[in-house]
């Protein structure tokens, strides 16, 4: 029993450097791994999408367009679970309660064992209709369900590996989190060419892949939080679900996971738009911009990432002035970020487009022209996500929520039903920036209020 005492005592040693090193060098140390493992993980579906669209075709590429809002929705409650546990573990390691943070590790882990088998149950039960809701046509929806039954059946593996990754992350264990995403989007990008091409399994393939790789990312997460390298370990006594415990994960996680739900619904809402005035095509190039415009505000999430368990460790310490800097760093970080992505965009379109498509001209001429109007309010994206990111890393659900579904949902949902109406599929385009630049107003109204009352009320 002493000698577990004494390495959890060492562990927590190590979480120490939140609350005390400089808050610049403390930023940099996690940014990195966490931009290595947010861009493997963006690989995913850019790789599935690259190997399909060049190895199946063009429809093939529409029909996992289609499904791309349900492994959305599949992550949004791997993010609901991995998140909220993780920012109230960051926050109980600042208070110095390891307990504490230990049970929210095991209910939070036992809530996503749940939670993946309603996924994959209701998932199969509803997946026609919904595939349908989301664009699949007579053409492609044959191609969809191949790769979706896959991925139903591989729901409990994505589900606990991403949850229990950013588990890993909160703890400030950023190296490791970004070895657990190199492993496992390593192995996707070697099996998917192996099933597709050589094993000639189209779609399925890719979908098998994926899965795959999925498990050997459990397993590594797993023997980590069994380990004695982890600080918070898993056990049994931690896994009896506490009613305060579950009530804690699901109200911080409850921003992105609104944010993951609002994606899905309003991917419902492009794709119908986009076969009423651009077909299947139009859809297929909605994919491609997604995949790329993903990627491109993968290092603004990486710095979310960085700075979530200084903001989360320091405000459970009471160190104000730290979760201030930290804010500020990332604003500023993120902006410059968001300004270099936009010039590469709008300067370089055809490249990036080409990495998926380039013997389809009307693939291509859609994608480049609607990549160019989609990425017009890049400059202000990486603001807002930091700031929305601020109110969930301090426990600020209903805020968090809010401002996640501003631009997500509140604003972009009524722009992508009115503006068609005019402009027809450039519309479609434009109903994003104009999205970003008005919740980043908002935004930026609520972040000045609550950075100037923090430390003032109690908490």
């Amino acid at each position: 029993m002493s000698e577990e005492k004494n390495q959890k005592t060492v562990a927590y040693q190590k979480s120490l450097e939140l609350g005390e090193k400089s808050i610049g060098k403390l930023m940099w140390k996690y940014f990195v791994p966490a931009f290595v493992g947010v861009v493997v993980y963006s690989l995913y579906n850019i790789v599935d999408r690259i190997f399909i669209g060049r190895g199946v075709g063009s429809l093939a590429l529409s029909g996992l367009s289609a499904v791309f809002p349900i492994m959305l929705i599949v992550m949004a409650f791997g993010m609901l679970i991995g998140i909220g546990a993780g920012v109230n573990i960051s926050i109980a390691m600042g208070q110095k309660d390891p307990d504490k943070a230990e049970r929210i590790l095991g209910n939070g882990f036992v809530l996503m064992i749940l939670v993946s088998i309603l996924v994959s149950i209701i998932g199969f039960i509803i997946k026609t209709p919904v595939l349908q809701m989301f664009g699949a046509t007579e053409a492609t929806i044959a191609y969809a369900q191949e790769y979706l039954n896959i991925i139903l059946l591989g729901a409990v593996f994505q589900i606990i590996g991403f949850g229990m990754n950013n588990i890993i992350r909160s703890e400030g264990n950023a190296r490791i989190s970004m070895y657990s995403m190199l492993l496992s989007a390593g192995a996707n990008l070697i099996l998917d060419p192996i099933f597709i091409f050589v094993l000639d399994m189209g779609v399925r393939g890719a979908a098998y892949a994926t899965i795959i790789s999925m498990i050997g990312l459990n397993i590594w997460v797993l023997a980590h939080f069994t380990s004695r390298r982890a600080v918070n370990r898993l056990k049994m006594k931690s896994m009896k679900l506490v009613k305060d415990v579950v009530s804690r994960i699901f109200a911080v996680g409850m921003a992105p996971f609104s944010m993951q739900l609002a994606a899905s619904f309003v991917m419902a809402l492009y794709t119908n738009q986009l076969i009423k005035h651009g077909g299947d095509l139009a859809v297929g190039a909605l994919g491609i911009i997604f995949s790329i415009a993903n990627f491109l505000v993968m290092a603004m999430v990486a710095i979310n990432m960085a700075s979530q368990p200084i903001i989360g460790y320091n405000f459970g310490a009471k160190d104000y002035g730290r979760v201030k800097k930290t804010v500020r760093y990332g604003i500023i970080a993120a902006s410059l970020i968001a300004v270099v992505s936009t010039i590469i965009v709008e300067v370089f379109p055809e490249p990036l487009v080409r990495l998926f498509n380039n013997n389809d001209p009307v693939l291509f001429d859609l994608s480049v022209n609607g990549m160019r109007i989609f990425a017009l309010a890049l400059p202000v994206v990486g603001f807002q996500i930091v700031a929305a990111n601020f109110f969930q890393s301090i426990g600020k659900a209903k805020i968090a929520t809010f401002l996640s579904l501003l631009r997500q949902l509140i604003l972009l949902a009524p722009l992508l039903i009115i503006l068609p109406g005019s402009f027809g599929l450039n519309g479609v385009w434009m109903a994003t920036p104009l999205s970003d630049f008005g919740s980043a107003v908002i935004t930026a109204i609520f972040l000045f209020v609550q950075l100037r009352k923090l430390g003032t009320e109690s908490q």
